[in-house]
């Protein structure tokens, strides 16, 4: 399908409404209700997972203002070093005096009295048990997406947080993105008409774990990496990708774990968690979710889920260059939204123009969504994204999974969060796995 370029929202510009808009993420819904108590002036954060996506979240959430980053963990040395490194070093520069401290085991991060917050940016078969662990030791949590491996992790998780009255906000950034915002406000307020069908494509589903064995480096604990896991799963450096600090030298890939249905949900839950998290938002289905879900298979290229309303989504690509993106079908019109990319049947559903301003860098950090986190914490709020959003969103792209992985049509209910009609239990089992000893869930 041809663009029309008239009508294309460039990233140039909105990264501009929101660079220059900063303090307005405090304005979001969530936090414009009154406070419960006294707001605090400064957070101390930690983080857990020190690889690639931390770094760039580190990047940001450093440079805001009454955040002190005191603490990392990761089990893999050199990745611990270079941390304390751009840590030490950014305060350094500042002429600031903090003193940073590494650890290898996150209970002993957790254990630290003075921090209030973690950052959690490891892979997605720890995210549930580490951050289950640092809501019971009293901690707030910014989460990365997809927000647990398995279902019944998600709904653990939901409990705990509200049982220990924490804060927890999930990384699906788009959220906090103009572009995605304005999208969405189009099809709730009515503007598109009715929505028959949406557009969420995301990628394929994981594959079994191929990938050859290769040595072990020394400061690598391997056994911490694979944590709860039951499957046999030997190193390969594309999980857990290298870096050299001298020269330094960052990653250059994103750890393949989570192409891997061992380790990780493929692009069903890597970028779904995005994509499908925007179609629900749209569809005003948090905190929902799907009735039926379709495989690949039987003579379609495509997941697809059906709501009660009658709504389809599917997994199906809106353009000929396979765009990671939403586009919501209406009575009246359509719109495709991606990152950086706006387009619609009718000019009228354009976003307004704003201000131009650089586009340089990683998408994660030019957006307010951890200004937004940081708030919700001082405040005692739930963020743009907190844990019930996330699990929901991330329940549609894993239920995707547990159908193409079944090959056949499942149907959900999104209120008691049980399968119908599961006659022979396969489905009912996919909703979790035993995790080996000694590690719990909860």
């Amino acid at each position: 399908m041809m663009k029309d370029q008239k009508n294309l929202w460039t990233r140039r510009r909105f990264i501009g409404s929101a660079a220059a808009g900063i303090t307005s993420a405090v304005l979001l819904p969530h936090l414009a209700t009154s406070c419960k108590s006294k707001p605090v002036t400064e957070i101390k954060l930690g983080f857990i997972g020190l690889g690639r996506q931390s770094m760039f979240l580190l990047s940001g959430f450093i440079q805001i203002p009454g955040v002190k980053v005191l603490a990392g963990c990761d089990v893999y040395g050199i990745k611990r070093k270079r941390f304390e490194r751009r840590v030490n070093g950014f305060y350094a520069n500042t002429g600031k005096a903090v003193r940073v401290e590494t650890y290898e085991k996150y209970e002993d991060l957790l254990a630290r009295a003075d921090i209030d917050a973690v950052v959690i940016a490891v892979p997605d078969h720890t995210h549930a048990m580490i951050a289950i662990a640092a809501c019971n030791a009293g901690k707030d949590v910014y989460l990365e997406k997809p927000m647990t491996f398995t279902i019944r992790e998600g709904q653990e998780l939901k409990r705990v947080v509200r049982d220990n009255d924490r804060i927890l906000g999930v990384g699906s950034q788009q959220r906090s993105d103009p572009g995605f915002q304005h999208a969405v406000k189009l099809v709730q307020t009515g503007a598109l008409g009715t929505i028959s069908r949406v557009n969420a494509y995301v990628g394929a589903p994981p594959i079994p774990y191929d990938l050859p064995e290769e040595p072990l480096p020394e400061d690598l604990n391997w056994d911490r990496w694979i944590g709860p896991l039951t499957a046999k799963i030997h190193f390969n450096n594309q999980l857990d990708p290298p870096i050299s600090l001298d020269p330094e030298k960052d990653e250059e890939i994103w750890g393949a774990w989570r192409w891997y249905k061992e380790m990780g949900g493929g692009f069903t839950t890597d970028w779904g968690a995005h994509m499908f998290d925007i179609a629900q938002w749209g569809l005003g289905m948090d905190k929902s979710g799907p009735v039926e879900i379709s495989p690949i298979g039987d003579g379609t290229e495509f997941i697809s889920w059906k709501y009660a309303n009658g709504v389809i989504m599917t997994s199906e690509p809106f353009d000929d260059m396979l765009t990671k993106g939403v586009k919501f079908w209406g009575e009246n019109g359509w719109i495709e939204v991606a990152r950086g990319y706006f387009n619609a049947s009718d000019p009228k559903f354009n976003p307004p123009a704003a201000a131009s301003s650089d586009d340089s860098g990683p998408y994660e950090t030019r957006i307010p969504h951890q200004v937004n986190f940081i708030e919700a914490v001082k405040h005692h709020q739930d963020p743009v994204v907190p844990v019930e959003i996330g699990h929901s969103s991330c329940t549609v792209c894993t239920l995707g999974n547990i159908a193409c992985d079944l090959k056949r049509t499942i149907k959900w209910n999104p209120d008691t969060e049980t399968f119908v009609d599961d006659t022979d239990g396969e489905a009912t089992r996919r909703l979790h796995y035993e995790y080996r000893s000694p590690w719990k869930l909860v």
